[in-house]
Order: structure tokens, then sequence, then C-alpha cells
């Protein structure tokens, strides 16, 4: 089981808790778990990704132990500590200002 934490303003949006627990089939990356997510939670779509790019909204950001995985490629690998299901995927909402 893969964990996902989502930000509040998403959480609302899916109706969900602090965390939610995903099966993800085949290779453990940041697009088939958003993948994943998607389909379990369809009012998700286009909130995290574009519709039409599929690229990382610009105000979202994306962690796993303790690391920023936004600017990785969508199709690397997880962490192993996320696959095995010891640590988060974390999607958090970024802050914009001075």
């Amino acid at each position: 089981m893969i964990r996902v934490v989502l930000p509040a303003h998403l959480r609302v949006l899916a109706r969900i808790g602090s965390e939610v627990e995903l099966d993800v089939d085949g290779e453990v990356t940041q697009s088939s778990v958003l993948d994943a997510l998607e389909e379990r939670y369809p009012m998700l779509r286009g909130t995290i990704r574009d519709h039409g790019t599929g690229r990382r909204r610009a105000f979202i950001r994306f962690y796993a132990c303790e690391n920023d995985l936004s600017h990785d490629p969508p199709d690397a690998p997880l962490p192993d500590a996320v696959v095995r299901g010891a640590e988060p995927f974390l999607v958090v909402g970024a802050m914009a200002g001075g």
C-alpha cells in the first residue's frame, strides 16, 4: 500500500481523512501514484496535474523521505520507503508571496 497525504483543500474536495492508502500496479512513480489517486477520487482530476499536459500544477509540490521530488521526472521510481509504505508520498500546496 502506498500512503498519500494531501493538502487540506484537496482532502475536503475528495472528502477524505488526512491520509489515503492506494494500491499501485507496476512500478511506483509519481505518475502511477497520481493515476491511482485520480482513479479512486475522480474529483481530484486536474487539481494536481494539468488535464492536457499531465504536468504538475504550479503551486503543488511533491515530497517523500524529506526530499523535494517536484522536479524529478514523473516516471522516476519513488523511494523504497514509500514503496514499502513506511513513508508517505506528500502532495503539498506551495505558498507564494513575499
